[in-house]
């Protein structure tokens, strides 16, 4: 009985182990601070609706653009690290070769993607100009600039990560089990 009891314990951290967090990659504070900023924005729109029942208008746009820098930092993440969805069925059944080159060239065509969204947000950027927010009087570019930097990021880790592939001689995509 204190053996499941000790088991138990261990399984909910209670051991005293310390935190690593060396690793963390600088895109994951940034995305953390801005969903930190988007909770207490929701949590500002929260108190001022239901428990003043005078609802702040800038809350809803605020939250609309911190939402979506989350979401583009985090798929910064998501490509550094190489989770993204794939489907890896048809590579079991390929030859050695064909697989290999097949995830080398979806390694470049997602660099390419990448480079070309980074492109197309900087010339959207310049066609917006001085076109500010609705609510609240900041030039959109703010928005924009945060989703430029996500691409330009994605781009730079996406090489990071055909480098990887290439050094090891295989990707995800080729040998799921053993990555």
């Amino acid at each position: 009985m204190s053996q499941d009891l000790d088991q138990l314990a261990a399984s909910f951290g209670d051991n005293e182990s310390s935190v690593d967090l060396s690793d963390t990659l600088p895109e994951a504070w940034l995305a953390l601070l801005l969903f930190f900023a988007l909770g207490l924005t929701v949590f500002y729109q929260f108190i001022t609706r239901y428990v003043f029942n005078d609802s702040a208008a800038w809350t809803e746009e605020v939250a609309r653009y911190l939402l979506i820098g989350t979401v583009f930092t985090g798929a910064v993440i998501g490509v550094s690290k190489n989770n993204h969805i794939q489907v890896d069925f048809f590579y079991r059944f390929m030859p050695h070769g064909l697989a290999r080159g097949l995830s080398l060239c979806i390694d470049l065509l997602r660099i390419g993607f990448l480079a070309s969204a980074s492109v197309l947000t900087g010339m959207l950027m310049q066609k917006m100009g001085s076109y500010q927010m609705t609510v609240v009087d900041l030039p959109m570019n703010l928005v924009y600039g945060v989703v430029l930097l996500a691409f330009v990021l994605m781009t730079l880790r996406s090489v990071g990560v055909f480098t990887r592939h290439w050094r090891q001689g295989h990707s995800v995509l080729e040998r799921p089990a053993n990555l």
